[in-house]
């Protein structure tokens, strides 16, 4: 399991969201599938790091939606066009050859992507 964070923590517990429960879940389940991730809070909502770097960040406003972004830190990479990633789930939206989003509807979406979205973060984090 990945290393939680009382900041994350805190952030959670204050946290007024209809989605909240998905954050919940999922948080629980991206920091289950690998040892070495981080969390803090970062961009205003919880985010996973690996080796120090922001890799997958929860986007929470506006208020009504829930997304997962997936990205490999803040600034534009030297590598970015060369950086290819395989998508078989179909989840993905790009925003970027090196930045995408996953949107969660409702919890319902949660649920049923979860399984999917855990096997993503874990092969993203390790590009």
């Amino acid at each position: 399991m990945g290393t939680t964070s009382t900041d994350v923590e805190h952030y959670l517990d204050d946290l007024q969201h209809p989605l909240k429960d998905g954050v919940l879940r999922l948080r629980a389940a991206i920091l289950a599938c690998d040892p070495d991730l981080t969390e803090h809070v970062k961009w205003n909502a919880p985010s996973f790091c690996r080796d120090g770097q922001d890799r997958v960040t929860f986007r929470l406003h506006p208020r009504d939606e829930l997304q997962l972004v997936f990205h490999r830190g803040a600034g534009v990479r030297a590598d970015t066009a060369e950086f290819t990633f395989h998508d078989p789930t179909g989840l993905l939206t790009w925003l970027a050859p090196d930045r995408a989003v996953i949107d969660f509807p409702d919890l319902r979406a949660v649920d049923v992507r979860q399984a999917q979205v855990v096997a993503l973060v874990r092969r993203w984090v390790s590009t």
